[in-house]
């Protein structure tokens, strides 16, 4: 298959079998900039995020989730740095996740970025098993959000994440593109479990 076409078929070679759902999911940077996204698909995510475990069941996690062609999309898309920048706009929904850093009297959340990670996964596998792909970026300008969406102190962005449709990697800039045909990997098991006794 051509660098140029979709790639649907990104397994990785893991070291243990695995759900399929987990071993082919990737993140690619084309998106189909003219896809919609399904909406009873993008539900069936955030309800798997709402439905991720958390400490003390205190579900810190919040969403902005903006469509392309609105407002809320296109100020999340100005506040991405770097790369991300060059690609993301294209995804028909871009997420900014939350941490409730702090609880409503005031009280520090130590866990809530951990807990707001396992919402994200889950988030991430349920729109793969149901045919979408995403992409959590870390490079974007959080007090820019902060501002734009008047976000209460205790609401820390973490990761936007781009959400969609596969799409044309020849739409990427060159340097994009290679990295979107190169090889998946990841250090070995061992090297990843520094004490396993």
């Amino acid at each position: 298959m051509s660098l140029d076409q979709p790639r649907t078929d990104r397994a990785a070679a893991t070291e243990a079998p695995l759900l399929d759902v987990l071993s082919t999911r990737w993140s690619p940077r084309a998106f189909d900039a003219e896809a919609a996204i399904d909406e009873e698909k993008l539900n069936n995510a955030l309800e798997a995020a709402r439905w991720s475990p958390s400490a003390g069941n205190s579900q810190p996690w919040r969403f902005v989730v903006a469509r392309r062609g609105s407002e809320a999309h296109a100020t999340i898309h100005a506040s991405l740095t770097g790369w991300n920048k060059e690609w993301a706009g294209e995804a028909a929904v871009l997420i900014v996740a939350l941490a409730e850093v702090e609880n409503a009297l005031g009280e520090p959340q130590h866990w809530a970025r951990y807990d707001l990670g396992q919402a994200m996964a889950h988030l991430s596998v349920q729109a793969h098993h149901d045919g979408l792909h995403a992409h959590q970026m870390g490079g974007f300008d959080a007090a820019a959000l902060c501002e734009a969406f008047a976000l209460e102190p205790r609401l820390a962005p973490v990761t936007v994440t781009a959400l969609g449709t596969i799409g044309d990697p020849a739409q990427l800039p060159e340097v994009l593109r290679e990295r979107e045909g190169a090889p998946r990997a990841r250090r070995t098991l061992d090297d990843t479990v520094i004490v396993n006794a």
